[in-house]
């Protein structure tokens, strides 16, 4: 953690001066960016101190530009009246990806900035994020950024917030996060649409974690609402599911910096530090309470989040199997919606399967696996979760193509669907929708939002969208369509389950499930792909796709040969044969002994057939 400060401010809290928000919006419509507008009208940083998405402190997230983890920020405004306020402001992700996190910072909030790109309009998120404001009854403050650009249309922009979200848009606040323009109108409105929070500083403290993370100095460190009460230094703590009692060290908002304060009280949002070591004692969801006056009941935390994507991963070195356990258990802190159990693989050994909520999040887990905890990692191509249905009439979930039972041992096989809702330019309708059908979807509705605007609604298999989808949407469309899905249950499907064998030994961790229409050619260009990318041998490779005994596809990697006859010149014809006779033998004892040596870019492959 940084080098923590005392609050230099120090005012009091009174709830009609607090208000809490986050900035939600589509992916790129610019919310960090207008985050780091409102620190510097604020004066939370000086000019020397400022930089651009301030509050994306992750490499990762200014690498790919893109937020990952929302940050909070305590901000102390003063109107043109000199009227003093005190803003707690949560800046959210945007992908689809990171939903759960955005839902969890809502809880903490009273209201939404719904930021919309006034040049792109309503996107798929910018629909979900609405939605999920509404179901926590927040307050909706419609903010349309970007007013800036020259392809910017305002106007047209409102008239989409009032038809599809059906939100009265005629005083959304015009703002340019790039420029500045408007922010100062936007400080102004949040000051006066914004409801203060409720709460009662006497009652018993009720305090929801929302947010938490490891640090080696301090141990979990958790991020807090408190709903009732107030919480000190020095106070004890109890945790109402974990259990445990603790001391508090220390009480701290980031103002963006963290800061100590001298308490929380109800309706603010800060950070508790007390000594908690363990990583399963401050889940995110869970309830502080003091210890000698415990409040009646716990707070209701949030609903689990539903993993959508599984991988395996296993550390290239099986010592460090304890590493990466650690590892997972300290990150799953941080990102609530990972969630993983141990695994054992023939080929690769023991690892865990972890269970992400789409392709981004799964290759943000391993990057930040590598990066922050010096791992170094080999990850399964993702499947989704699968349903059987055995000839015994109880049904399991299948999350491991590994363990799919044989055909003889079920009466059928079902694959989860999603409904797809994308937002698209018209003049993109046509290519998008051929590749719905390619993907074997169905047409459920096409929605024409305006001349310029339509929604297609797609019921689609889960493992049709979570390998390149979304890429290839977003270059059918230029980068103007967007995609939003909710699960809606499963169905049943011809589904058969590919092995890859290596010279004769299946590796588990190649397998995959895929619709039977579709398997030969699966089969034969992951067979192509592995021929590529599998290095030579001394020996001969063959490398095979098989449904059940039934090898559909074949490619086979000539051994690495050495000219055994170089030394041989002149003389009879048989010293040569006999020496290539000898090198023939012992490449087919080698080949029954050799160990094939499996590259991660082998178990990528899958994502490329």
């Amino acid at each position: 953690m940084a080098e923590i400060a005392v609050d230099k401010k120090p005012m009091g809290t009174s709830l009609c001066t607090l208000r809490n928000f986050s900035i939600v919006a589509h992916i790129d419509h610019g919310k960090s960016t207008l985050a780091d507008r409102i620190l510097q009208h604020t004066g939370a940083l000086t000019p020397r101190e400022m930089k651009e998405q301030f509050l994306d402190q992750m490499d990762l997230e200014r690498e790919r530009g893109i937020t990952i983890k929302s940050q909070t920020a305590r901000l102390h405004y003063e109107d043109a009246q000199q009227q003093r306020w005190i803003f707690n402001l949560i800046d959210t992700p945007g992908h689809v990806d990171f939903g759960y996190e955005v839902q969890r910072c809502m809880a903490a909030c009273e209201a939404a900035l719904l930021l919309v790109d006034a040049s792109q309009g309503v996107q798929a998120q910018t629909v979900a994020n609405t939605y999920l404001a509404l179901q926590h009854d927040l307050t909706i403050v419609p903010v349309i950024n970007k007013i800036d650009l020259p392809s910017a249309d305002p106007q047209q922009v409102r008239q989409q917030i009032e038809e599809i979200l059906g939100i009265p848009a005629d005083d959304a606040v015009l703002v340019s996060g790039k420029t500045g323009a408007g922010v100062v109108q936007l400080l102004q409105t949040i000051a006066q649409r914004v409801p203060p929070p409720q709460g009662d500083s006497q009652a018993p403290l009720q305090a929801l974690i929302f947010d938490s993370w490891f640090d080696a100095y301090r141990g979990v460190v958790a991020l807090v609402r408190v709903m009732q009460g107030c919480v000190a230094a020095g106070d004890t703590i109890q945790l109402m599911h974990g259990g445990g009692s603790f001391t508090v060290q220390e009480i701290g908002a980031f103002a963006p910096k963290p800061v100590v304060l001298p308490q929380l009280s109800a309706g603010e949002v800060g950070f508790v530090v007390a000594s908690i070591k363990s990583v399963h004692e401050a889940q995110v969801g869970d309830t502080i309470t003091h210890a000698n006056r415990p409040a009646v009941k716990p707070l209701a935390g949030f609903q689990k989040a539903q993993p959508m994507v599984f991988s395996g991963i296993f550390p290239t070195e099986g010592g460090d199997y304890t590493l990466l356990r650690d590892a997972l258990e300290k990150l799953a802190l941080n990102d609530a919606a990972l969630t993983f159990e141990p695994e054992t693989s023939t080929a690769l050994g023991h690892g865990f399967r972890c269970g992400f909520l789409g392709l981004l999040h799964m290759e943000v887990v391993q990057e930040r696996l590598e990066r922050e905890f010096d791992l170094d990692l080999l990850m399964t191509a993702p499947t989704v979760v699968y349903r059987a249905q055995l000839n015994s009439g109880e049904t399991i979930s299948v999350d491991n193509p590994s363990r799919l039972p044989e055909a003889g041992e079920t009466t059928c096989l079902q694959e989860p669907f999603i409904q797809a809702n994308i937002h698209t330019p018209t003049e993109y309708l046509g290519p998008l929708i051929a590749l719905c059908q390619q993907r074997r979807g169905r047409q459920i509705s096409i929605d024409y939002a305006s001349r310029t605007q339509a929604t297609l609604v797609y019921h689609m298999p889960m493992a049709e969208v979570v390998f390149d989808f979304f890429d290839t949407l977003k270059s059918m469309s230029h980068g103007y369509a967007s995609l939003d899905y909710e699960p809606v249950g499963y169905e049943v499907s011809q589904l058969v389950r590919i092995d890859i064998l290596l010279n004769g030994d299946k590796v588990d961790a190649l397998s995959l499930i895929t619709h039977r229409s579709t398997a030969y050619q699966r089969g034969r260009a992951l067979c192509e792909k592995l021929r590529s990318l599998i290095p030579k041998q001394q020996f001969q490779i063959a490398i095979q796709a098989a449904i059940g005994s039934k090898v559909i596809a074949r490619e086979t990697i000539s051994a690495l040969r050495k000219d055994v006859t170089a030394k041989c010149y002149g003389g009879d014809i048989s010293r040569k044969r006999k020496l290539l006779e000898k090198q023939k033998k012992g490449k087919k004892r080698m080949r029954q002994v050799g160990q094939v040596s499996v590259p991660q870019s082998a178990f990528l492959a899958i994502l490329k057939t």
